[in-house]
């Protein structure tokens, strides 16, 4: 294993291997600002495009495409490192891959960032690393595919984004824990399991080969707007800031890329400055994520399915109209969507992944007006039954997702601030009926409500949306 240092940075650091670990213990807490020469609105500015963007594509890739049963397959089926690397290596060529396609298909779908996984726990680097020999030039496609991919995305006009796992199964210094390969059977730790387990792993080592790997993305590839490091797991025989050395990664990271965005999965939440923005995963938020007490910059990240790699044979997959009202509801509560594709071992998206983004794209074509720039509506306006609103500060329209479209008429109570009303996909004109006329519906007596008429037939959108004209 040859190693290059690329920059070097000053840390206090520990060297550890198992035993030592409780060395940690009285390491003192990360500074409440690790960067006090850059202003909170400076942090503000350089996170600008990725508010206005509202919607990215995330990409998993690396070996575990070729078994195609979940990323996690490794851990799952408790292979070890050097059998599924004997396995799989030799089998890995995604000889149909191409990074224009894959930017393109991002693109039309109306997306405006990418985040590849340039490694993934498994330890495999999709990049020409000189850290390890367990890379994609080492398989038969021979090519550094991250770099493939970044050339594609900013042709297209996409900002670039890597994923790295601070977990590495592979790697011989990487200290055992409750997701490695190479836990206990029934998966409980002892101190004496835990030390025996992991004899002779030096965990300083793995650092530095951490560091030097983050050291050839951020220097190698031009300039990256996006780093996803993943995960801490804060558990006595899991791994936490201090293992990782978050505070010095994290100034490493802003020292090779000072405008990157760093999500929230250093273990550096107490700090004002160690993220950019917060991470819910595979959920459907129902109000604005806080931090000590204020609302923080957001980015849920959702897969069409229950998987992020390629799975063959998995079949929860979410249809388009769900996937559409995730991106909405994101929105509505002043976040980001980033949507995950795995593709196949030979390169490509999946079939089903196509058909999803084909129909996200159709509807962004005439609807992203509504998604663009735009963020929470203001509390003065309470959102109809079974929608969803969006508002851009800007222009000062406000957008009604019809998520269940009601057939007719739509009730709302804010008629005194519409100065003009319209179908989104078409522009066509929306009138109001006032509150003074009684209006009997499908759904019954709306009462003395001021209401959109809308037609009864549905426009042929996935979910139609109302864009209005606020007066002054």
């Amino acid at each position: 294993m040859t190693k290059k240092t690329i920059l070097t940075v000053v840390t206090s650091v520990t060297i550890l291997t198992a035993s030592a670990f409780d060395a940690l213990k009285d390491r003192p807490t990360p500074p409440r600002q690790i960067f006090p020469e850059i202003s909170a609105a400076q942090r503000d500015a350089r996170r600008v495009w990725w508010t206005q963007s509202r919607f990215g594509m995330f990409i998993h890739f690396g070996l575990y495409a070729s078994p195609a049963r979940h990323e996690w397959v490794q851990s799952r089926e408790r292979i070890a490192p050097d059998v599924y690397a004997k396995r799989y290596l030799p089998q890995f060529n995604p000889d149909l891959f191409d990074a224009r396609d894959w930017a393109r298909r991002a693109k039309q779908a109306g997306m405006k960032y990418m985040v590849l996984t340039a490694k993934h726990h498994e330890g495999f680097c999709m990049w020409d690393t000189k850290t390890t020999d367990y890379k994609i030039t080492n398989t038969a496609f021979k090519r550094d595919l991250v770099r493939e991919y970044v050339e594609a995305a900013r042709a297209e006009g996409l900002r670039v984004g890597f994923y790295f796992s601070i977990k590495d199964w592979h790697h011989p210094d990487y200290l055992i824990d409750a997701t490695h390969p190479l836990r206990p059977a029934d998966g409980r730790f002892t101190d004496e399991i835990y030390e025996k387990l992991n004899a002779g792993r030096d965990w300083n080592r793995y650092r530095t080969y951490m560091y030097d790997q983050v050291k050839e993305l951020l220097s190698d590839y031009g300039k990256i707007d996006i780093i996803w490091y993943d995960y801490t797991v804060k558990t006595k025989y899991g791994k936490n800031w201090k293992h990782w050395e978050s505070v010095e990664l994290l100034k490493l990271t802003r020292t090779l890329q000072p405008d990157i965005l760093v999500d929230s999965r250093l273990d550096l939440m107490d700090t004002e400055d160690g993220w950019d923005f917060v991470t819910p995963e595979q959920c459907r938020v129902t109000q604005w994520p806080q931090v000590d007490g204020k609302k923080a910059p957001w980015e849920t990240c959702q897969t069409f399915s229950g998987s992020w790699g390629y799975y063959r044979d998995e079949e929860t997959w979410k249809n388009p109209h769900q996937l559409i009202e995730l991106l909405i509801n994101s929105v509505s509560f002043g976040g980001n969507l980033i949507l995950n594709v795995g593709p196949t071992a030979r390169g490509e998206f999946d079939y089903r992944a196509c058909e999803r983004l084909d129909a996200i794209g159709a509807w962004m074509r005439v609807n992203s007006r509504a998604i663009y720039d735009c963020t929470a509506a203001p509390d003065a306006f309470k959102k109809p039954v079974d929608s969803l609103l969006t508002y851009n500060p800007e222009t000062n329209r406000l957008y009604i997702h019809l998520v269940n479209y009601p057939m007719g008429y739509l009730p709302f109570d804010f008629a005194d601030k519409v100065e003009y009303a319209q179908f989104l996909h078409d522009g066509s004109e929306l009138k109001i009926r006032r509150s003074s006329t009684q209006v009997h519906s499908q759904s019954g007596d709306l009462g003395a409500h001021d209401s959109f008429v809308l037609p009864m037939k549905k426009p042929n959108v996935e979910i139609p949306v109302i864009e209005i004209f606020l007066k002054k």
